[in-house]
């Protein structure tokens, strides 16, 4: 029988996710970073704030998953 540290297997889960939001962070990152003429960076920091939303709630689901597998099933796709 395989036991799993769930502890581990969230800490690998929650790379995953972090990684998943630098991703979808990195085109409105450089709106604002640059100030790029002709791009709105309020807009653009709105967007963030939906994304870091999305993540948030992701967070507290992997947090409170009990199995691997639900754990898995969390997982951010690309």
């Amino acid at each position: 029988m395989i036991t799993i540290n769930m502890t581990k297997a969230k800490a690998i889960a929650h790379n995953a996710r972090r990684a998943a939001r630098a991703a979808e962070f990195e085109p409105f990152d450089a709106v604002i970073m640059k100030q790029i003429p002709g791009n709105d960076a309020v807009a653009a920091e709105a967007e963030r704030q939906k994304i870091r939303d999305k993540y948030a709630a992701l967070q507290i689901q992997m947090d409170a998953a009990k199995t691997a597998n639900a754990l898995k099933a969390l997982l951010p796709t690309k």
